[in-house]
């Protein structure tokens, strides 16, 4: 009986999506721009924006951390040690650059004003390849471990890791995100789940998708604690509600095939992802409110979009694609917020 309510509700919103699908076509696309990556083939990836003048991101292929001026275009590159194979970044308050190793099973900290690298290892070797870092309110990290099956937390004053194996063999765990209680969230791309981790007890709970071949990648939260993912298998956009346990999925503009990748959230609560499986991938917006698509713009180089940063002060989502570029979308200001 639950495995058919839920086929109601997806249903359900398969149908409502059909309209959304013909507003989000008749919405003017947002402002967007590019800047090519003068290192080729370099997939850059996972920007940061540091402050209007600073937005710094990884070469993965090219083992490097970079960061770009977007005022003037200039780009300036730190090499990082052989096989470090960087896929994610994020830079405290003080300027520090933490990256995930993927490649050679470390975090990685750089100094911007001296150039150093320290290397924080993780305590299991079977944490092969930390993925994705999110900091909670003190500046520690959060990150998952895809391929060894974990999530890891580093204090990143005394340099501590600790692991937390998830239960699910194979589960992947790709996108993490903070609720406003400072609980880290993950989506499962090896699986059907989410993942609630308790910073306290260090413990995990998993819950499932109402779809069984749903793979969630990447994760967002709003600001009254609803949990969004998308499926990259099918093609859908879900929330789910912690309150009451209940789920609600919308299918994308480009459908079942649209791979639904990149995802971020504004500081209005909507929402935007890029659907990675068309030429070009293209970014979507959503209004969670509304629960409709707010409008389509192609990504002018073409290139898939896996990662995304907002940077509330100018309103602004960065993104690096696999065209070898760093991009920017501005998204739209309500009237209400100008007047």
């Amino acid at each position: 009986m639950l495995r058919r309510y839920f086929a109601i509700v997806v249903l359900g919103f398969w149908m409502l999506g059909l309209s959304s699908m013909e507003s989000a076509a008749d919405t003017p696309p947002v402002k967007l721009n590019e800047w090519d990556v003068p290192w080729d083939n370099s997939r850059p990836r996972d920007p940061f924006a540091q402050s209007e003048d600073a937005v710094w991101f990884v070469g993965q292929r090219g083992n490097y951390v970079a960061m770009l001026n977007p005022k003037d275009g200039s780009f300036k590159k730190y090499d990082l040690p052989d096989k470090a194979l960087p896929h994610n970044l994020i830079v405290d308050s003080k300027g520090i650059v933490w990256y995930a190793g993927n490649g050679d099973s470390h975090i990685g900290r750089i100094d911007p004003a001296s150039g150093d690298i320290e290397r924080i290892g993780m305590p299991d070797k079977a944490a092969r390849d930390p993925h994705t870092l999110v900091f909670d309110k003190n500046e520690n990290i959060w990150f998952t471990v895809q391929g060894g099956n974990f999530v890891g937390h580093l204090d990143t004053d005394s340099r501590e890791v600790r692991l937390i194996k998830v239960p699910t063999k194979g589960a992947r765990p790709y996108g993490i995100e903070l609720d406003s209680r400072g609980r880290p969230w993950v989506v499962e791309f090896g699986s059907h789940k989410l993942a609630l981790i308790d910073p306290e007890s260090f413990t995990l709970k998993e819950i499932d998708l109402p779809r069984e071949d749903a793979r969630p990648r990447r994760i967002a939260i709003t600001s009254d604690d609803m949990i969004w993912y998308v499926d990259y298998a099918d093609g859908y956009l879900g929330r789910y509600n912690p309150h009451n346990g209940m789920f609600n999925e919308w299918l994308a503009p480009g459908g079942s095939g649209a791979r639904p990748y990149g995802l971020e959230a504004d500081d209005e609560d909507r929402l935007w992802f890029v659907e990675f499986g068309g030429d070009p991938a293209r970014f979507v917006g959503f209004d969670t409110r509304k629960e409709e698509f707010i409008g389509v713009t192609d990504i002018p180089s073409g290139g898939g979009v896996r990662h995304m940063h907002y940077y509330q002060p100018t309103q602004t989502i960065w993104f690096g694609t696999d065209s070898n570029t760093i991009g920017r979308i501005q998204v739209p200001v309500s009237p209400q917020l100008t007047n």
